[in-house]
């Protein structure tokens, strides 16, 4: 089943340059789609313009449903300082309808995996980036939507920390949840991912499968990296 399916004719900062052009794709049920590209080739720029957050925008975005349920990860966490990690939760909550004990039981449970239990009444501005970094990711994980959108989510992570997200997306995905994800972290997402969107100089290279990209590449045998170097 498609979740989504995204078409960007063209996205950009200013009117009349756009620093996006032609990009197409969909991400269905269970997937894991990876975002990859180099650093200033579009990843951030095609996830900002598929969330409305670019005001020079021509295309389309279809979701599944009448009602879309995403949640979004920046690259860069993004917090209130004047609120406790616990206050962030509750507003989530408040905004997403859950319900008091549902909300509850889910929250003590992903601060639980995220050994935050500590700090949950304490300001982010106490944190470590990579303390920020749970915070957003227990945000995201809280109401279980039907895609989640993450934008390098590894920056600033422990093993530790990585290993919990990896597990928690492993368990959305088995629910039936999509993924978009934007690294640069190739090996990760070569094992992780079930298809690869690659963008370059602000437009799509190639898609598909590893195989996909081997058969553009012309590398029968060669890794997501020797893949990528060769369509990048």
């Amino acid at each position: 089943m498609n979740l989504l399916h995204v078409r960007i004719e063209e996205a950009g900062y200013e009117a009349h340059s756009p620093a996006i052009r032609d990009i197409e794709f969909g991400l269905r049920q269970g997937e894991l789609v990876g975002l990859i590209g180099h650093n200033g080739a579009g990843k951030s720029t095609t996830i900002k313009a598929m969330l409305g957050m670019i005001r020079h925008m021509r295309g389309s975005m279809q979701w599944a449903g009448e009602r879309p349920s995403y949640a979004y990860v920046p690259e860069h966490p993004v917090v209130y300082d004047d609120l406790t990690l616990w206050e962030h939760l509750e507003t989530a909550a408040a905004v997403y309808e859950l319900e008091r004990p549902m909300f509850i039981r889910r929250a003590e449970e992903l601060l639980r995996q995220f050994r935050m239990e500590d700090v949950r009444h304490h300001l982010p501005g106490s944190f470590s980036k990579g303390m920020r970094q749970k915070l957003m990711l227990i945000l995201a994980f809280l109401h279980q939507p039907d895609v989640y959108i993450v934008d390098e989510p590894f920056v600033g992570l422990d093993p530790r920390g990585t290993k919990q997200f990896l597990e928690l997306l492993r368990a959305e995905r088995e629910r039936g949840a999509g993924v978009l994800m934007s690294t640069h972290v190739l090996d990760a997402a070569e094992r992780m991912c079930d298809r690869f969107v690659l963008i370059a100089d602000g437009t799509l290279a190639a898609q598909g499968t590893l195989d996909d990209l081997r058969a553009a590449s012309g590398l029968p045998d060669g890794t997501l990296f020797d893949c990528f170097h060769e369509l990048a």
